[in-house]
């Protein structure tokens, strides 16, 4: 059985939250294991409208200093402590958030009654920030006004399922089986092999999910993200604003359409829409000229991540 994959909006707007929208944030959940992705202002509150629990959050990851991206971070950071959580909390983010953290709590004479860990991500080059026995995350740098990430998690081979007819025909070693349920073939001392052709169901696609917060228009995201199951890409303008996306080093809906297209995403899921525009539908239709598998986050709508 495969673990669930999905990935909760629960902020979809740019740098002012309006027409019902909120500040970036997003909650990752692989199996039991749950991963908040940005930390705009609200976001506890956008947590407990949507019933998600923020105690089962184990890694924040942090994408870059723009307020929209992690000024909900303090609220959330001060709740678990007056809820006395134990449990570790780890924060991944770019040089200056664990100062702007600490400053705060040594103000505010506040001590924590759990860890909190702080690993500095790096904007150059695809990095390795958590190695879960299930998954992966990596950092990968972004184009923006200040150093910036996203950040793309990848699922592992799991154990293999074995052909019940072949454990009816004759005995398997047990060797063979652990190595067979590993996705390794098995030779015993007689030369009989038990291959996984043979013995074993092909493993259903591995998943992945790619979160690219804020950025202009990126070719080179190709040389970190390779055919995503599911690619967020910001889409703060449509083409009508192209020459303010470029200002402001943000994409149009149809430069993150054109990305997709480029990854050879399964599908494209859009957000940190700019403020100036009420009614995202023909966002969306600019979208799918280029990329048809294209859709809209909306805050509370929990998608999930399929072969």
């Amino acid at each position: 059985m495969i673990p669930e994959f999905e990935v909760t909006i629960l902020g979809n707007t740019s740098s002012i939250p309006v027409h019902g929208r909120n500040h970036t944030a997003q909650v990752i959940r692989f199996g039991q294991e749950c991963l908040l992705l940005d930390c705009g202002e609200g976001t506890q509150i956008q947590m407990r409208k949507f019933k998600v629990k923020s105690s089962k959050i184990s890694h924040i990851f942090i994408s870059h200093l723009h307020g929209d991206h992690y000024l909900g971070l303090m609220g959330i950071l001060s709740s678990y402590n007056l809820s006395k959580r134990t449990k570790a909390l780890t924060i991944f983010g770019p040089k200056g958030l664990d100062e702007i953290i600490t400053i705060q709590f040594r103000w505010s004479n506040t001590r924590l009654s759990y860890p909190l860990h702080f690993v500095e991500t790096n904007s150059d080059g695809l990095n390795l920030l958590l190695d879960h026995p299930r998954f992966t995350v990596h950092s990968f740098p972004l184009t923006h006004r200040l150093p910036t990430t996203g950040f793309l998690i990848r699922e592992k081979e799991g154990l293999r399922n074995l052909l019940k007819e072949k454990l009816q025909e004759k005995k398997i070693p047990l060797a063979a089986i652990q190595n067979l349920r590993t996705g390794k073939d098995f030779l015993d001392e007689k030369g009989n092999l038990y291959s996984l052709k043979d013995y074993t169901h092909p493993l259903p696609p591995l998943r992945s999910y790619a979160f690219c917060s804020d950025t202009c228009f990126e070719p080179k995201l190709a040389n970190y993200i390779d055919s995503p199951t599911l690619l967020y890409h910001e889409s703060t303008f449509m083409e009508l604003d192209a020459e303010r996306a470029k200002v402001t080093f943000h994409s149009t809906a149809k430069q993150a359409a054109e990305i997709a297209n480029l990854l050879k995403a399964k599908t494209l899921l859009l957000g940190h829409f700019s403020s100036r525009y009420i009614d995202l539908e023909e966002m969306l239709n600019e979208a799918k000229t280029v990329f048809i598998q294209s859709e809209l986050s909306e805050e509370g709508i929990t998608y999930p991540i399929l072969p």
